[in-house]
């Protein structure tokens, strides 16, 4: 199936798209380590089976160095040995950020406890907007049906530069 519509040729989506990049520039300039920032947007994008995303994810963190074992086991996280306490954290909020309609109260308080145990307020400011950043481009993507599998590293921040 063929994208639905080009993001990137319209002019108004092309101006958002400007914006948002400008907003993942934020999260991404943060004190949040990097290999969270992807592993989160991995997991989110995983949950909403956004292929685009998955794709994007899988590749920028592969080449920043993150190993395939881990990226293989981030849908498994909690039956596995490769990620921190601050991670499995960081995961914990992304998934119950991400399932909020299938969660009656959201993020629990257990899980919020748990990431603010691990992360300083800058660090978590960052978490939260990254959970909520990485859920709108997985809709924008799914929406328009744009799939993965041709994503090159570096393509997002080329496209909206």
């Amino acid at each position: 199936m063929d994208a639905r519509f080009n993001l990137f040729e319209n002019p108004v989506a092309g101006k958002f798209a400007k914006r948002f990049a400008g907003a993942a520039l934020v999260i991404h300039q943060s004190s949040l380590p990097a290999a969270t920032q992807e592993l989160v947007s991995l997991r989110a994008s995983q949950i909403n089976g956004c292929g685009h995303c998955i794709d994007m994810h899988t590749k920028e963190a592969a080449a920043a160095g993150e190993t395939a074992v881990r990226l293989s086991l981030v849908a498994a996280w909690r039956e596995s040995t490769v990620f921190t306490e601050a991670e499995q954290a960081a995961l914990a909020l992304a998934e119950e950020g991400t399932r909020l309609a299938d969660a009656h109260q959201g993020v629990s308080d257990e899980t919020w406890a748990r990431v603010r145990e691990h992360y300083d307020d800058d660090q978590t400011a960052a978490l939260v907007s990254l959970v909520a950043l990485i859920n709108a481009a997985n809709r924008l993507a799914v929406i328009v049906h744009q799939r993965g599998g041709s994503y090159e590293v570096g393509m997002f921040a080329a496209a909206v530069s």
